[in-house]
């Protein structure tokens, strides 16, 4: 019997398996909820400035490193940031060209899906 900690959906389940030695999958002995671990609450991000294109995270990963700092100019399809998402580094391009009016995370913040990175203006 091996017991794991199973996470589905943000809620955790403590799971005993029992190994049956063969490839095929192992029935489950138990399930019962258990308390997710609590999280520090987040910083709250700037605010954008409601003028201006936003460029967002495509998807939640961590961010490794900013190409840009407010005020400077940028064309369109310039990477932005890089942003760790499984495994891989993927560059986050700028939709437009124009001068960055704000830069909303920082080098190992983590993001969500929709999170501003930063404003065009």
């Amino acid at each position: 019997m091996k017991n794991y900690i199973i996470t589905v959906n943000g809620k955790s389940y403590d799971v005993t398996v029992e190994e049956t030695g063969s490839v095929a999958s192992a029935p489950v002995m138990q399930a019962a909820p258990v308390q997710a671990p609590v999280q520090a609450p987040k910083a709250a991000a700037p605010a954008a400035p409601a003028n201006g294109t936003k460029v967002e995270a495509p998807m939640p990963g961590t961010v490794l490193k900013l190409n840009v700092k407010v005020g400077d100019t940028v064309s369109e399809g310039q990477a932005v940031a890089v942003l760790e998402a499984m495994k891989m580094e993927n560059d986050i391009p700028a939709p437009c060209a124009g001068k960055v009016v704000s830069v909303n995370v920082n080098t190992g913040a983590t993001v969500e899906t929709g999170t501003v990175i930063a404003v065009i203006g």
